[in-house]
Formats: C-alpha cells, sequence, structure tokens
C-alpha cells in the first residue's frame, strides 16, 4: 500500500536493517531517501510505502518520486546482535515493564513512575537491566534502600534484558507500523513472549505520554 505523508498525523518511522536482516535503528523518512538516492538500500520488505516527491528534473520536466518501504535493509558493517546490550533509559525501562509498578502492580502515570535498583548502588548494585524495574513513588519510598529479602515487597514480573529487537518496539511504541511490528515480534527473545504483566494489573489506566 503506498500513502504519502500527509495522510499521516505522525510520520511513521524506517526500520532500517542490515543485509543480514537484523534490526539496526529507526531512522526518518529524509534518512531513508538519502540511502535510496545513494543506492544502499538492498532490498526492502513489508506492506506499507511512503511517496516522497521531489523537485521537477531540468532534463524532463517530471517531478521526481521516491516511494520509501517501511522496512529497508541497507549496506554496511554486519554487528552480532546477540552481543549488543541496548541503552538503558527511563523511557525503555518503564516501556518494557507496560508502565506498571513492578511492586503493586498498579499502572501508572510518567509523572509517579521511578526507576529502582534491587540491589541498591550503595550496595554495589548496578544500573544494568536485569537489576532495575519500574517502581511507582510510593513503592520505591517503602522499599528504600533495601534488598528485596530485607523487605516485604515482592516482584510481579522479572527484569530482563531486551534484545535490540524488543528495545526498538520499546522505544518507538505508538509510532509503529503493523508490518513493522509483525516482522519485530519474530525475532523477540523468549524473556518478553513468556513475560505476561497485562493480567496482573489492578488497574487499567493509560499511561500518559
Amino acid at each position: 500500500m503506498v500513502t504519502t505523508i500527509d495522510k499521516y498525523q505522525r510520520v511513521p518511522r524506517i526500520l532500517r536493517l542490515d543485509v543480514a536482516g537484523q534490526p539496526k535503528s529507526w531512522i526518518s523518512w529524509q534518512t531513508a531517501v538519502r540511502l535510496y538516492t545513494r543506492d544502499l538500500v538492498r532490498w526492502s520488505v513489508g506492506e506499507f510505502k511512503i511517496r516522497i516527491r521531489g523537485g521537477f528534473s531540468r532534463l524532463h520536466g517530471r517531478q521526481t518520486l521516491v516511494d520509501v518501504s517501511s522496512i529497508i535493509a541497507c549496506e554496511g558493517r554486519i554487528v552480532e546482535t546477540k552481543k549488543t546490550t541496548p541503552t538503558l533509559t527511563n523511557h525503555a525501562l518503564f516501556a518494557r515493564d507496560y508502565h506498571t509498578c513492578m511492586y503493586c502492580g498498579i499502572r501508572q502515570n510518567l509523572v509517579n513512575l521511578t526507576c529502582d535498583h534491587l540491589i541498591p548502588r550503595s550496595m554495589g548494585g548496578q544500573h544494568v537491566w536485569n537489576n532495575v524495574v519500574t517502581a511507582c513513588k510510593r513503592c520505591n519510598q517503602a522499599k528504600g534502600n533495601r534488598r528485596l529479602e530485607d523487605c516485604k515487597q515482592e516482584l510481579i514480573a522479572l527484569p530482563y534484558t531486551p534484545n535490540l529487537a524488543e528495545y526498538l518496539t520499546l522505544i518507538n511504541s505508538g509510532r509503529i507500523l503493523g508490518d513493522q511490528m509483525s516482522f519485530l515480534e519474530t525475532q523477540f527473545g523468549s524473556s518478553r513472549q513468556c513475560r505476561n504483566v497485562s493480567n496482573r494489573l489492578t488497574s487499567i489506566q493509560a499511561p500518559m505520554l
């Protein structure tokens, strides 16, 4: 399906892959056009294409058109994604945990969410994916500077390190096209597939983004 930019309220990003089909990053349609014009796009997949209208040719007077696929594979160095640890940010962490406190199970607004270290930093805990969970301010304050075994709180789900496909989903939630999501889901790890927080929510309050 070919559409133009004006059909979108929020222009979707383009999913960039390497030539081996491993997801690498989200790029803007402008960057994608440059890759097309430099002949760096080796293959593309997906159901959606965005038609970009350019200037008019001096030679034949026709307008330049570029159909940008929603998923493109480009030339570049292939990096083993299993060895790549995504950057840990609060935005990605909260998305990983479905904007839900991992202690009380209540879905929260962003202003009420915090990052809690299971092993406190003061006790040598690291700021890494497997040592952090989303916590509401109340639960974080109740836990304080203690380990889980030293307080009465329990986790509703264990933390995990997302792979790159999962991370790209987390940082671009709300702007992912259906074909992009279907492609990324094929590369999700078992930790995310088996993790089911939604069935244990005690509130269905939507996050305020």
